[in-house]
This record gives structure tokens, C-alpha cells and sequence, in this order.
């Protein structure tokens, strides 16, 4: 059984990937092709001519429509065929799927479930994103050899900072800090403060705190695999509120996450800052550190997606710090069911809203 939410926008690629290059990715386990009309507007369609099942992408640009290398099949951006070299009548079969997009915060997203369910307004909200006052890291991009769930797990586990991030955003003072969680109809959050404890390592080298600090880590997950990181510090006793955590040391971290496989990931992010936002310096060292943190993650989950392959357990112990990530699992498989062929003894389908989740 998939593990994919199809309903649901995903990032398909940052918005520069995307041109009047034909474009072959894997999402969902689906291949598409990507590309751009003549006036720029974005093109999703299945990777896959409905002759022979040979790729689009060999093919070639003829103005907006794709032309099939195989045979010369011609599709327009709807993924109708329009032209069918050596016959005049085109099949009805003769089609290839294509996909709603948006284009958001520099990034291509694709909705690849129920077209009636797309709402762009279910795109979660990046804060400070074209805000000259912070600082932006964009178009960044990982490959995680895991299942994106995961990865979900370890996106709402402040823990792992400790042991996983010493050299960049966790030191020992978080070992014992308990994690609270809480959860929305559609997002989980896992929080943790640790008080009086010396700066972690990336906050010694960017900021100038002269003594003990205050650290938050907020976690959202929102469903199925969009993550943010609300992180940062203030001096140890400043009251800790909105203004003050911005007046401190403060960033949000947004990592988009695209299932591949049942067993890959594509892991595009990005890193708003309040510190040094005009310092290109500075986002050279946040980019670097950030993907330092991102392939320390990477690297174990490769691990562990092997040894649960070869097991074909998930984890034969749960930690009270599983919490967030048991939530998450349970909200997706719910989501997954809503997708699933709903039929009544009679074989009736369901609605359009049920499989929307409303």
C-alpha cells in the first residue's frame, strides 16, 4: 500500500529548475514532466506517451505542445494529443494526464490528487519571505535515501538536536529538556525551551551573546510533509515575547518535502533569518551550515531505511519523544484512507468531498 497523500500540494521543483527544457522528475512515484509555455506559464503532464510508454521528455518543444520522440504524437499543455502523424482520426485514449500548478515562494508546486481539491489557499504561509529585513537561503535542495516519513518523524523531534547537531544548533544542555507537543486539524507542532544554557555553536559564530541564553526550537509539521523550524535565542531571563524573540536571534527554516519513491525523498528548503540579513557573507556560511545539518540527518536516515528494509520493522521500541511523530503517522494514514476507493457493499463511490477530506 502507498504511503502518498496525493491530496495535497508538493514542491516539484524551484521555480528557476523549471524552463523550455524538458524536465523529467519522480514524484509519487509517478513520473512527470515539467516545462514552461512560451509565456512562461508552468507545465506538469505525465512522463509518458500513451502509445508505446515511451518518455515525453526524449521528445521535443513544438511551440506550448510536446511532440513524442518515439513517433511523432503531439500533446498540448491539457494533455490532449492534437496531432497523430500518418492518420487524421486521434483515439480517445490518445491522452496523457496533466497536473494543477502554482507557483510560490520562488518554487513550482504540483497537486497530483483530485483536481477539485487543489486549493492554493492550503499552501502553508512562509513568514518574512520577501522581507527585506531578513535574510533569504533559497533554492536549496538534499536527496534523502529514506521514506519521507522518516523523515516527518525526525522534523518534529527537537531531541536528536543534541546528539545528531552539536556542531551547529544543539549543545548538552538540551539532553534532559522534555518536548511538549500539540496538534491542529491539519499540523502538529513539538516545542521545547532550555533555559539558562550556553549558545550553541551556530549561534556563538553569528551572534554576540555575552552570557548564558534562553533557546527555543518549535517544530511544525504540516500535513503531509511541509516542516518548518521556528528556532532561535535571547538572553537568559528576557521575556520571550513575539517582539523579543525578533529583537534576539531568530530563524525560520521551511523544508519542503516531495516523496520520490517509497524510498527516496526530494528535500527542497529554505532559511529566513533576522541576523546579518544584508551580509552575503553571512548566507553563504548559513547555507553552508544549514546543508551540513541537513546531510547529518540524511546520512543517518539512509541508515535507517535500510535496516528497517531489512527487517521490516520500524522501530521495535517507542520514547515518550515519538509522540509528535505517532501523531503524524496516524494524521497520514487517515488521509490516506479518505483517498482510498471508498465503496458500500452496493459498490457505491464516494463523494468528491469525502475524497477532499472534508
Amino acid at each position: 500500500m502507498s504511503t502518498f497523500v496525493k491530496n495535497a500540494w508538493y514542491v516539484a521543483a524551484w521555480s528557476r529548475e523549471v524552463g523550455r527544457t524538458l524536465l523529467s522528475r519522480t514524484l509519487l512515484g509517478e513520473q512527470v514532466l515539467l516545462y514552461r509555455r512560451e509565456d512562461g506559464t508552468p507545465v506538469a503532464l505525465v512522463d509518458r506517451c500513451p502509445h508505446k510508454l515511451a518518455p515525453l521528455s526524449l521528445g521535443e518543444l513544438k511551440g506550448d505542445h510536446v511532440q513524442c520522440g518515439y513517433h511523432g504524437m503531439t500533446f498540448d499543455c491539457t494533455g490532449t494529443c492534437v496531432r497523430v502523424p500518418g492518420q487524421q482520426n486521434i483515439p480517445p485514449t490518445a491522452r496523457v494526464t496533466a497536473f494543477p500548478l502554482v507557483e510560490r515562494y520562488g518554487a513550482v508546486w504540483i497537486w497530483m490528487g483530485d483536481p477539485a481539491c487543489a486549493d492554493i489557499g492550503t499552501i502553508v504561509d512562509v513568514p518574512h519571505y520577501g522581507d527585506p529585513d531578513w535574510g533569504l537561503v533559497d533554492n536549496q535542495y538534499l536527496h534523502f535515501r529514506s521514506n519521507y516519513l522518516n523523515i516527518t518523524d525526525n522534523l518534529v523531534d527537537p531531541a536528536h538536536t543534541t546528539y545528531v547537531h552539536k556542531n551547529t544548533i544543539g549543545n548538552a544542555a538540551g539532553e534532559d529538556v522534555g518536548v511538549k507537543v500539540e496538534q491542529g486539524d491539519a499540523h502538529v507542532l513539538a516545542y521545547r525551551w532550555i533555559r539558562n544554557a550556553p549558545p550553541v555553536p551556530l549561534v556563538q559564530k553569528m551572534a554576540n551573546f555575552s552570557g548564558m541564553t534562553d533557546r527555543w526550537q518549535y517544530y511544525y509539521l504540516h500535513l503531509p510533509s511541509t516542516s518548518y523550524v521556528d528556532f532561535g535565542c535571547i538572553e537568559s531571563g528576557t521575556e520571550p515575547t513575539e517582539d523579543n524573540k525578533d529583537r534576539g536571534f531568530r530563524s525560520f527554516s521551511f523544508n519542503f518535502l516531495t516523496p520520490e519513491t517509497e524510498t527516496t525523498t526530494h528535500y527542497f528548503w529554505l532559511h529566513l533569518r533576522n541576523y546579518h540579513a544584508h551580509d552575503s557573507a553571512v548566507s553563504a556560511d548559513v547555507e553552508r551550515l544549514m546543508t551540513l545539518t541537513f546531510e547529518e540527518d540524511a546520512v543517518l536516515l539512509a541508515y535507517v531505511q535500510r535496516e528497517q528494509e531489512r527487517t521490516g520493522v520500524r522501530e521495535y521500541t517507542r520514547l515518550g519523544i515519538d509522540n509528535a511523530p505517532a501523531r503524524i503517522r496516524r494524521m497520514v494514514e487517515r488521509l490516506i484512507a479518505q483517498e482510498a476507493p471508498l465503496a458500500d457493499k452496493q459498490g457505491d463511490a464516494r463523494t468528491t468531498a469525502d475524497a477532499c477530506g472534508a
